[in-house]
């Protein structure tokens, strides 16, 4: 199939999650998770995050958002996310269907709350007219490329704690953001202070599924009986449970974050001196933000498929991803400089 730069979705499984999947594949095992793979996988996750945290699996990225708010939330609660969030653009007001929560967006810039930009929406506790502000999420890798540094999160994390708030960590894209910090995952989770963690795999290299990591002890209680009535317990849940193992095995979730990062590097070293082309935002992960002449967009689309990000001011977004290559980097700024002319 024709490759492009629209979303690290779009990518391949690697070969080593593939043959997980196909060594699970062996014999009969104990559904929902009672399985030896499971075991194995809700140990690692342990390992990493530390013995009081426990991680669950589902099937997707917005199950994992939306059944970890519902998790720390009732329903006269509001969330505090930025504009950009997943939570508050793309997941079609699931978050607000399934927990009844509030959503306050606050704009930015950058993808990145911070502590300023949320002070005034932390009003009304215990006004029983005002939705009570309950959890800060973030999104780590930001939808925008961007990457909360440590102690970035840390202050969030503290600010929060210090109004009795909990902070969610959306990770779609949270190894991308290891990389870039090259920091380990519990010191951009469990040492920052983050209560409860969408823990992505599917964009780097895994073919389904995710996990919800809960830091604090008693945050996850009842959350299988939460997880059932989302839909989101997998009865062959060995199959989702064996692609972390191998994603886990040696680092490879490392390898894949580290090439499709140093992709996007690549690609906007390749594209910042063309004049028609200016970049908007820092290349932090695997995203390149940048505004093109809209002129070309939709031929462009055509040879190497890409979503438009702001249709008004010509604002695109590339995605590379774990098998990204040299080659498509090359061709495809061919094809923008034989566009633009």
């Amino acid at each position: 199939m024709k490759r492009g730069f629209a979303s690290d979705n779009n990518s391949g499984v690697h070969p080593d999650i593939l043959k997980a999947i196909g060594n699970a594949n062996n014999g009969h095992c104990v559904g929902y998770g009672d399985d030896s793979y499971t075991i194995e996988a809700k140990e690692t996750f342990k390992s990493i995050f530390g013995e009081q945290s426990e991680a669950f699996f589902v099937f997707l990225g917005t199950g994992a958002n939306v059944l970890g708010l519902k998790a720390i939330t009732q329903s006269y609660n509001s969330i505090i996310c930025a504009n950009t969030a997943h939570i508050n653009v793309d997941e079609c007001s699931a978050p607000e269907k399934f927990t009844g929560c509030k959503l306050i967006p606050v704009n930015t810039n950058t993808g990145k709350l911070t502590v300023d930009s949320i002070k005034e929406q932390l009003h009304g506790f215990g006004f029983e007219h005002h939705a009570q502000p309950k959890v800060i999420s973030i999104t780590q890798a930001t939808e925008m490329g961007t990457v909360y540094s440590i102690q970035e999160i840390k202050e969030m994390s503290d600010f929060a704690h210090s109004f009795g708030l909990l902070v969610h960590m959306d990770g779609a894209r949270i190894a991308n953001a290891a990389v870039s910090l090259n920091a380990g995952f519990a010191e951009i989770v469990k040492n920052t202070g983050i209560d409860v963690l969408s823990f992505g795999g599917t964009k780097n290299g895994m073919m389904y599924g995710e996990a919800i990591v809960f830091l604090k002890p008693g945050l996850a209680e009842n959350f299988k009986y939460i997880r059932k009535q989302g839909m989101q317990l997998a009865s062959k849940m060995r199959y989702i449970s064996a692609q972390f193992n191998a994603y886990f095995h040696n680092d490879l979730w490392k390898m894949n974050a580290s090439h499709a990062n140093n992709m996007a590097k690549l690609l906007v070293e390749s594209v910042k001196d063309i004049p028609q082309i200016k970049v908007t935002q820092d290349v932090q992960a695997n995203g390149v933000f940048a505004i093109i002449p809209k002129d070309i967009i939709l031929s462009l689309q055509n040879e190497f498929f890409f979503y438009v990000w702001n249709e008004f001011t010509g604002e695109v977004r590339w995605m590379t991803s774990w098998d990204t290559t040299t080659e498509d980097i090359e061709n495809f700024v061919k094809a923008i400089k034989k566009h633009i002319g």
